[in-house]
């Protein structure tokens, strides 16, 4: 036993006697006191099972790639909440070998690298990422008493996917965001997969205490990824909050949803005020979205099936046109393609095809906003921006919010997309440029940080290709194939009246671009190479006319 003599040092706290051996697993009894449990992360390496129990129940479980030598970056568990009580730490898989990781393991209430987050040389500036681990679906997407709220599928422990948990962070301008912790974690349920959240108005599910309005989220509970879930089918649960989001509670009967079939998940949930009754749209399986009604969010009845798309759906109403008198309901799935059709609280009946939303490869599971004020009136969307960041203690992002707006084209009604207005909170001096360009190039400046917010205006006259240079890569727009290119992504685009609008969105992991109103969307990852980040306009085999507008953007976590 004398070689398992292992010592985890908890800052602030005296040092413990050797933890017990449990075959290849240790454990240890401490008293929790600080904010953070800290762990050293090496990314590769070999994965350990680490679980948290308190005062004889498991409070927390995850995996996590344990650093035997100098780490890539810390992470943290968050236990502020459990201060003052005994917590059993007991580590899976460990060898002999190394027994030097469970000795950096400490209680703080910092982390190591903590003063340097958000400042990360390859960290957005304008996108929303979590502070430490991966990130990927934006869950739970609700607007309650002046505060955007933000939930995501986060791995608190990697930079890799896993251990889904929802994230949580709040803004008063869709821009500048705070990240408020962890919201729901995992239990014997399974891990927390995607979902969405509501204000209960009506108090229609009884869990309302004190004035605030409860706020809902209805999620998937994963079963059999870990071992504290083993066996578990997936299921749906719901938690609740009585503190405008600062806490959360689960459901004490959860699951509300049993199994039906596959990996059934991502629920969207909304108040249907003609039928007073909540509506549920739920993946099931292989492409068929299932939908439900409840008067309590805690029993849910199905009224319909429809083949459509394949998981995170969303489903809303838009008018045409901005004629409140003619609207429209949208239902998408996963990678945002969308059908039009009407919606009755029962049964969705599509009027089109599945329409292509987004061109780019840096967008996935968007969600929109649950609750906006009916002053406001905009259908808010935010998305995952896909596309890893390499080196970084953060992993992935979230694509700048958006407002969709349904119009009429010659094709029938398609939906635009925009960057939000508040947006122009962070945008700074707006350089113009007119020229004219013929079978030629121009510069128009380099900038030390590629965070830009531009407006391009191309009146085409005989060129064949016209673009935007952004380093080494180009935005090129082919007026013989009209098609519109960014590195391998592309995407069909008209002239109207012999031109073409643009509008880009440039961070230091991505290109966002907005054409012709909104027309054509196509968010791309994108992380320049050697740091190039010149603009340059240029037209080949002609000529063309272009307008500029380039405003330099702040960074929002200044």
């Amino acid at each position: 036993m004398a070689k398992w003599l292992v010592k985890i040092i908890l800052a602030g706290a005296v040092v413990f006697p050797a933890p017990h051996l449990y075959a290849d697993a240790v454990q240890q009894e401490f008293q929790l006191n600080s904010k953070y449990l800290n762990f050293p992360v090496k990314n590769g390496a070999p994965k350990k099972w680490v679980s948290l129990t308190i005062d004889g129940e498991k409070v927390r479980e995850f995996d996590i790639e344990l650093s035997p030598d100098e780490p890539d970056f810390w992470v943290y568990l968050e236990v502020g909440e459990f201060s003052g009580k005994t917590g059993l730490l007991r580590v899976e898989g460990v060898e002999e070998s190394e027994t030097p990781i469970l000795q950096a393991i400490h209680q703080g209430d910092s982390f190591p690298g903590e003063e340097e987050a958000y400042k990360e040389g390859l960290r957005p500036q304008f996108h929303f990422t979590s502070k430490r681990g991966w990130n990927n679906d934006p869950n739970g997407m609700v607007y309650y008493d002046g505060e955007y709220h933000l939930f995501y599928q986060h791995n608190p422990f990697g930079w890799k996917w896993g251990n889904m948990t929802w994230g949580h962070a709040v803004s008063k301008d869709l821009i500048h965001w705070k990240e408020l912790g962890d919201a729901i974690h995992p239990d014997r349920l399974g891990t927390i997969f995607s979902g969405s959240a509501a204000v209960d108005e009506n108090n229609s599910t009884g869990l309302q205490e004190g004035d605030e309005k409860v706020l809902i989220a209805a999620y998937t509970s994963a079963g059999g990824n870990g071992p504290w879930s083993e066996g578990q089918p997936f299921t749906q649960s719901i938690a609740y909050s009585n503190d405008r989001g600062r806490t959360w509670t689960k459901y004490e009967k959860n699951p509300v949803q049993g199994h039906l079939s596959g990996s059934n998940r991502d629920p969207k949930i909304f108040w249907h005020d003609p039928i007073g009754k909540w509506v549920i749209v739920l993946y099931l399986d292989e492409n068929v979205l299932g939908f439900f009604n409840s008067v309590d969010l805690k029993t849910w009845e199905k009224t319909s099936e429809l083949k459509s798309f394949h998981e995170c759906p969303e489903l809303f109403e838009l008018p045409v046109d901005g004629d409140e008198s003619n609207k429209k309901w949208v239902l998408y799935g996963g990678s945002g393609d969308y059908m039009v059709g009407d919606f009755d609280g029962r049964e969705f009946h599509p009027e089109t095809e599945a329409i292509k939303f987004s061109y780019g490869n840096c967008f996935y599971a968007s969600q929109t906003f649950n609750n906006i004020p009916e002053e406001d009136g905009r259908r808010i969307q935010i998305g995952w921006g896909r596309g890893d960041i390499p080196g970084m203690p953060f992993n992935q992002m979230m694509n700048f919010p958006t407002v969709l707006t349904l119009h009429s084209t010659e094709e029938g009604p398609r939906v635009f997309v925009q960057p939000v207005e508040e947006i122009s909170k962070i945008r700074g001096a707006t350089k113009h440029n007119g020229v004219m360009l013929n079978d030629s190039s121009t510069d128009l400046e380099s900038f030390e940080e590629p965070l830009l917010d531009i407006d391009l205006v191309a009146e085409i006259d005989t060129a064949k290709q016209i673009g935007l240079g952004i380093g080494s890569a180009e935005l090129v727009y082919d007026t013989v194939q009209k098609k519109l290119r960014f590195k391998d992504q592309e995407a069909p685009l008209d002239e109207i009246d012999g031109k073409i609008e643009l509008r880009i969105l440039i961070d230091r992991t991505s290109v966002e671009i907005y054409a012709n109103g909104g027309r054509v969307y196509m968010p791309v990852h994108h992380i320049p190479q050697d740091k190039d980040y010149r603009l340059s306009l240029f037209t080949r085999g002609g000529s063309a006319h272009f307008e500029t507008e380039v405003g330099e953007l702040k960074s929002i976590w200044n």
